[in-house]
């Protein structure tokens, strides 16, 4: 996909990946359109990187069909937004499940249905779903995350075969521990030593990256992260336990705490 004159939709463009990725896909040539849900930070970002602004939360299930709506015929959708779901189950209400299960999961459902079907009808376009290395793999504290990050990656890679024929690529990205902007960079976790991170340029330009070479998954993270990404996914009790000793459990207990009120 040519990101030269696409129209492109961006989720989440008010948090600093976002920001990030508004900035890269800019530069090469799309013409975004940016939500959020603050508009104060919106607006001018849009205006720096010469795009649109579009506020909407997510959370809203009316508001996702509205937002297809405003942005109009769209060739690239990155779906970014997501909320911070780290935790005991046990910890959360109902209607915090319900907004995280809306906003990691149904909302990009929605927006894959409704932008896709366009382009299919037109012979091309790109979806991109911004997920997590817990997509690969559990951890303690973090079922909810867990099963809305599991749950993108099955869908986005049945639904790449689906629209294959009609000429729409569809993406995954996996960035690992992100310092500067994002979920863990705000929530303030110390990483043990050894534990490396990326920036959120690096996200951005593996988002550039898939969507220009039609890959199914571009992770970002240290060689380190992508290997007990692996090792998750076909030996999850290995996993597990290796994780244990690591102190993964310290790390997802943080960030739990840390992102509290963004539920």
């Amino acid at each position: 996909m040519d990101l030269r004159g696409a129209n492109v939709l961006l989720t989440g463009a008010t948090g600093g990946i976002g920001r990030a990725l508004a900035a890269a896909l800019a530069a090469r040539g799309g013409r975004v359109v940016l939500t959020g849900r603050r508009a104060e930070v919106l607006e001018p970002l849009a205006e720096r990187v010469g795009g649109r602004a579009v506020a909407a939360d997510l959370a809203d299930r009316d508001a996702v069909e509205a937002l297809l709506d405003e942005a109009g015929d769209v060739d690239v959708v990155v779906a970014n937004a997501a909320l911070p779901a780290s935790g005991l189950l046990s910890d959360y209400s109902v209607t915090e499940i319900d907004r995280a299960l809306d906003v990691n999961l149904r909302a990009p459902i929605v927006m894959a249905k409704l932008a896709g079907e366009r382009m299919a009808d037109r012979g091309r376009g790109h979806l991109v779903f911004v997920s997590s290395l817990a997509g690969k793999t559990a951890s303690g504290n973090a079922s909810l995350y867990n099963a809305t990050k599991f749950g993108m990656r099955g869908f986005a890679l049945a639904l790449r075969e689906d629209l294959r024929p009609h000429g729409v690529g569809v993406s995954t990205v996996f960035p690992g521990f992100i310092r500067d902007a994002g979920m863990f960079a705000d929530a303030g976790i110390t990483l043990p030593r050894g534990v490396g991170t990326r920036s959120p340029g690096d996200v951005a330009q593996g988002t550039i990256r898939a969507i220009e070479k039609n890959l199914a998954e571009v992770d970002v993270a240290p060689l380190g992260l992508r290997l007990g990404a692996l090792i998750g996914g076909v030996a999850p009790v290995l996993s597990a336990a290796v994780q244990r000793r690591a102190g993964g459990h310290t790390i997802s207990s943080g960030l739990a705490d840390g992102q509290r009120d963004k539920r």
